[in-house]
């Protein structure tokens, strides 16, 4: 039902009781109950108002500071952030550079070691080369002189058992000498 049916029933009822009432005596207003219920109500206000309403709003007052403080946390660490990848991306791409350079120096090094460890391997092959055609002339030289010796008491006995004569010394010394001479020529 509206306010308004309300307000007609009531006055219709009023006016079937033969009494002409007033509006407030209708409803049954009160003024001494209605101020009681108007400073019992200021005074729940008034005790919600200090003791509830203020401790909620200091509460979400702090609530909100913290709030802004986290966001301003929340930038500054997205800003040190930023600064970290960065710095890290200059550290990795300085350790790249020392790396490759590095790396270079190493293969640097290596081929310096290489070249000079293959021109010490060619000295000693030249060396030992050099050692073994030195051996070879001195093997030579005397297998020359063993030859020599061979050949020239092969003459001697040969000459002899053709003259069928005894040498003397002086003839052998004359004949070694005499191969000799041709064996060197």
């Amino acid at each position: 039902m509206s306010f308004t049916l309300f307000l007609a029933s009531a006055a219709v009822e009023a006016a079937s009781k033969g009494a002409e009432k007033s509006l407030p005596e209708v409803f049954g207003w009160n003024a001494w109950s209605f101020f009681s219920q108007v400073i019992s109500f200021s005074i729940v206000c008034g005790l919600l108002y200090k003791f509830a309403y203020n401790p909620v709003l200091t509460m979400l007052e702090q609530r909100r500071s913290k709030i802004e403080e986290g966001l301003a946390n929340a930038e500054k660490i997205k800003a040190q952030l930023a600064d970290a990848t960065k710095t890290a991306e200059e550290i990795r791409t300085q350790a790249n550079a020392d790396a490759q350079k590095t790396i270079a120096e190493a293969q640097a090094a290596a081929k310096a070691i290489a070249e000079r460890e293959g021109q010490r391997a060619v000295a000693q092959a030249a060396e030992i080369i050099q050692k073994a055609r030195e051996a070879g002339e001195a093997e030579q030289k005397r297998l020359m002189a063993e030859l020599r010796k061979d050949l020239s008491r092969l003459i001697v006995d040969t000459t002899a058992k053709v003259t069928g004569k005894v040498l003397t010394s002086a003839d052998q010394a004359a004949i070694t000498e005499s191969a000799n001479k041709e064996l060197a020529a």
